[in-house]
């Protein structure tokens, strides 16, 4: 079957939803949206081990268009993320707009238009083609020697099989990133023991988290203005946080002041204080946030083994240094594959020019949002877009915007197509390498999900939400070069 429209955006999550409103504001109505699943929501659609939530408080992690006064918690879970994002995408129709069980297979700009193949063997053809497919969803799982021999129930956080029961069980956790912060306090609860391998320790922060009483609920319901109010504190807030990984003496000291309380108030085993403490300046890797994982690392049958596991044997994990611990379940906690995870797609620009190719010396895009040589191409959280620090949703909203008055622009001057200017684009990559150059990112000591297999930290922005923000809104056409001489159809 073959569809045609004006714009075709890949992904139903925070990031497509998004531009499709956007879109849909800017007078461009003919417009749809692919989504491999079988309903909206990305990472919170595809994550729902126990205990996940956002590490961000759900009034700042929400559209700014589409405040939610009834957030029942300071930092929602995943389940009531996903509940808004439906209820946003039901309120704005979206949900006609969505084409469900529609994996993206490949896409070619044919010198006009973007010709799309699914998976299941579709065919559409657009205009304009926006990759909204997010990062955390291409679980990253070690190819260790013996893994596919383990006897027992074997998954990833981001599979969780839901039918497992793990009472009474001896749970092996590899990985102590943000999603095994999350579901180990939940499954030490069950288990008869949890043991975690930690490869490298995270600075694990207390967050002021808790349910919103229902009469604040009710008085934000009637005074839209307050939960506005909470955002843009909660937001300053956050944008102070900026200063850790810019190395900023006095606010590393306060986060670490911060992070060593909540250790100690936990852990009194000096041995055991000393296995959670990072070796690495704080900010390198992701900071996480719990008030559960020290105290759920003091039960008795939780232990910690400073060690990454090299193979298995069975039901027997055994350490790089030897060590051996027997399991009747394996939880993989080892995060997602993000420095390449659009790089896979088979996207074909100007001249049969590959994304592959394009990004043979790392991933680059201008300004984070669009790649010369793929004209009316645009990508949402792209290089360069991600934050330790605040709110990617922030980030999302920045990138539509400028993509949305892009289009106006087009439109009234009647352009047909637009790349980056390379230079501008080389100019804006250069500039990232630069900045990140002497960020705790790249000199903390640390390896991380942020850093590609050269050493290039291809993934964050280097500065405040408030500078890309103003950067976006200044930036239009001229970032663009006119493809072609035809007109808008």
């Amino acid at each position: 079957m073959h569809h045609k429209t004006e714009m075709l955006i890949i992904g139903a999550g925070f990031s497509g939803l998004t531009m499709a409103l956007e879109a849909r504001k800017r007078g461009l109505s003919d417009l749809a949206i692919l989504e491999k699943a079988d309903d909206i929501g990305g990472t919170w659609r595809e994550n729902t081990y126990p205990g996940v939530a956002c590490d961000v408080p759900s009034h700042l992690y929400s559209m700014a268009t589409h405040p939610n006064p009834h957030w029942s918690r300071a930092y929602a879970g995943g389940a009531e993320i996903q509940a808004y994002l439906k209820g946003v995408a039901q309120h704005e129709g979206l949900y006609d707009l969505c084409h469900f069980g529609q994996e993206l297979k490949a896409a070619k700009w044919d010198g006009a238009r973007w010709q799309v193949e699914t998976m299941d063997g579709q065919s559409w053809s657009a205009r304009f083609l926006v990759s909204a497919i997010g990062a955390l969803h291409h679980p990253s799982i070690p190819d260790l020697p013996g893994a596919d021999g383990f006897p027992g129930p074997c998954f990833h956080s981001a599979q969780w099989d839901h039918d497992v029961d793990l009472t009474g069980k001896r749970v092996a956790v590899v990985g102590t990133g943000a999603s095994a912060v999350q579901f180990v306090p939940e499954i030490a609860k069950l288990a008869r023991h949890v043991t975690i391998f930690q490869r490298s320790a995270p600075y694990v922060m207390p967050r002021p988290d808790g349910p919103i009483a229902p009469w604040v609920r009710k008085l934000y319901a009637h005074l839209p203005l307050l939960p506005r109010i909470r955002r843009k504190l909660i937001f300053m807030f956050f944008e102070f946080r900026h200063r850790v990984f810019r190395g900023e003496e006095r606010a590393m000291n306060f986060a670490l002041k911060m992070w060593r309380k909540s250790l100690e108030g936990a852990i009194i085993d000096p041995e055991e204080r000393r296995i959670l403490t990072p070796d690495y300046q704080i900010g390198c890797k992701r900071i996480l946030s719990s008030n559960d994982w020290y105290p759920t690392l003091a039960r008795d049958n939780v232990s910690v083994v400073p060690q990454g596991v090299a193979r298995i044997d069975r039901d027997t994990l055994i350490t790089s240094d030897g060590t051996k611990v027997q399991a009747d379940a394996l939880i993989w906690g080892t995060g997602f594959h993000v420095t390449n995870v659009v790089e896979r797609l088979d996207i074909t620009g100007s001249g049969g020019l590959t994304l592959r190719t394009a990004w043979a010396d790392g991933m680059n895009a201008n300004l984070g949002t669009a790649i010369a040589g793929f004209p009316n191409f645009f990508i949402l959280m792209g290089p360069h877009t991600g934050l330790g620090h605040n709110s990617v949703v922030l980030m999302i909203e920045a990138q539509v915007g400028h993509i949305g008055r892009v289009l106006s622009e087009m439109q009234r001057k009647g352009i047909a197509a637009i790349t980056p200017d390379a230079k501008k684009q080389a100019g804006f990559t250069q500039e990232m390498q630069d900045r990140h150059a002497d960020s705790v990112w790249q000199t903390g000591g640390c390896t991380s999900w942020y850093i590609d297999e050269d050493g290039r930290n291809t993934t964050l922005w280097p500065g405040t939400v408030g500078e890309y923000q103003a950067r976006m809104a200044q930036s239009g056409l001229e970032q663009y070069t006119t493809v072609g001489q035809e007109t808008a159809r």
